[in-house]
């Protein structure tokens, strides 16, 4: 199922076997953002996971009038046992930076909205760096920031 702006050419819609060369630039551009390598093999691994109708990891792509991936979203559901619930969690937003501001990451949000809603999903949850302004912003007008702090551990056998 796709979406279409009403005043902007998006439309949005799952990844496409041919959208592998756009989507990699884009995450590219994502991982670069957050100061993290992106490997070829990491691009590959993430794309096979998009790809595969087993693998909890879904994508969205917006696009241009062209019908240029201009835009991504990976998204996943995650169980909510306080809630008693599964709610879906946005790993990854990422608007290649030429389009920022015309209404392509709205049509992401609003899809994912529609697809948390299609699911039953309770929430839809997301983290982002506490100095991306702009983003945040965005998020303000959409979401309700929550309190919680987030940690990361790494495994092991015992505490670093």
């Amino acid at each position: 199922m796709s979406s279409t702006a009403a005043v902007h050419p998006w439309t949005v819609g799952a990844p496409e076997a041919g959208d592998y060369p756009r989507w990699r630039e884009l995450f590219r551009g994502y991982c670069e953002f957050y100061r993290v390598p992106m490997p070829e093999e990491k691009a590959e691994l993430v794309w096979s996971w998009l790809n595969d109708p087993a693998h909890e990891l879904e994508g969205l792509l917006v696009r241009d009038a062209d019908g240029t991936p201009v835009g991504l979203a990976h998204f996943r559901p995650f169980s909510r046992p306080l809630h008693g619930a599964v709610g879906g969690f946005l790993d990854d937003l990422f608007v290649a930076p030429g389009v920022r501001g015309g209404g392509a990451v709205d049509l992401l949000l609003a899809r994912l909205r529609e697809i948390a809603a299609e699911r039953g999903w309770n929430t839809v949850r997301w983290i982002t760096a506490d100095d991306n302004h702009r983003a945040r912003s965005k998020y303000d007008q959409v979401a309700t920031r929550t309190m919680f702090v987030t940690y990361d551990m790494a495994p092991g056998n015992g505490v670093e």
